[in-house]
């Protein structure tokens, strides 16, 4: 095949992989259900069997437990407890508020339970309220999957895995420090910031540790992400099976792979972990990796988009 004609393939290669994650995203979640919920371990999920996690499904035994993190009563990020507190603010779920607060989800319109509380779409979790997540419904999320080839560091050449002929595959992965697992280096969404700018705020202060630069390196540092960042692809737009999950509270990410073919962009920055991360590193990419949440599968569309090793 030409190259014009292989990378045709490849990319409706990419193309039919994606449909499939969309497909294996609507899939009962596991994560959301784990039997204890929460850093400290100590608050039980209600046990919800595969066949009644969905909502349609009469359960009339289902009683959640009722959780909420005590911090989010201070945390400015967070929503008001509309369910104990009547004199709350109404909030506009699957809409916008006139704060620019996004509560429009990536998998359609919700549905509220009878105290007007939004419903998780993919269905019972066992923990009623928010847990440890500072919104009602989708709590918006961008995740940059930041990808460079494996390289000789004496030839430069790629390094290709033996059993499988493909090119090795490295992306920047930080280990979290309240989970102490690997993950993508995302974050949440600010109310009225564009998706865009999350990516890049967010690779920022936890893969390069921006959080502890001056005025002038924040700038320059900001510069340079902005010009690396100009050409992304997106991976994945939807609901995350996170183990922060709630009945009425729920993760969602937009995944975006930006990828330095030649090594001479990206693959140059300087790695610090910093913001909520403990470690940070450019990770090979295989089939055996263990990641945060569904980053396993965020990372293996970007495996099959560049042809790599899997």
């Amino acid at each position: 095949l030409s190259p014009g004609r292989s990378h045709t393939r490849m990319y409706k290669a990419f193309v039919r992989g994606l449909s499939d994650l969309q497909a294996m995203a609507a899939q009962v979640h596991t994560k959301a259900r784990t039997p204890v919920y929460g850093k400290g371990k100590t608050v039980n999920r209600f046990p919800v069997p595969d066949d009644k996690v969905p909502w349609s499904v009469a359960f009339p035994e289902y009683k959640p437990t009722y959780f909420e993190d005590a911090k989010l009563k201070k945390a400015s990020y967070a929503d008001p407890d509309i369910l104990n507190n009547k004199a709350a603010p109404a909030l506009k779920f699957n809409g916008t508020d006139a704060g620019e607060l996004n509560r429009v989800s990536h998998e359609g319109r919700y549905s509220l339970d009878p105290d007007g509380l939004p419903l998780n779409p993919r269905g019972r979790t066992g923990i009623r309220g928010r847990g440890c997540l500072g919104r009602w419904g989708p709590n918006h999320a961008a995740d940059p999957i930041v990808t460079r080839w494996k390289r000789d560091p004496k030839t430069g050449a790629k390094v290709v895995d033996p059993a499988s002929g493909r090119p090795v595959l490295q992306f920047v992965s930080i280990l979290r420090g309240d989970v102490k697992e690997w993950a993508i280096p995302g974050g949440m969404v600010d109310c009225g910031e564009e998706v865009s700018a999350t990516l890049k705020r967010e690779f920022g202060e936890e893969a390069l540790d921006s959080t502890m630069a001056d005025a002038a390196g924040k700038a320059a540092l900001a510069a340079k992400v902005e010009a690396a960042f100009n050409h992304g692809v997106d991976l994945y737009k939807g609901y995350v099976d996170d183990p922060r999950n709630t009945d009425n509270a729920w993760m969602e990410t937009v995944a975006v792979n930006f990828h330095d073919e030649d090594g001479d962009g990206l693959a140059m920055f300087q790695l610090h972990a910093g913001d909520d991360a403990i470690g940070v590193c450019w990770k090979d990419i295989s089939r055996d990796l263990k990641l945060y949440a569904s980053h396993h599968q965020f990372v293996e569309k970007a495996v099959q988009l560049r042809g790599a090793h899997w």
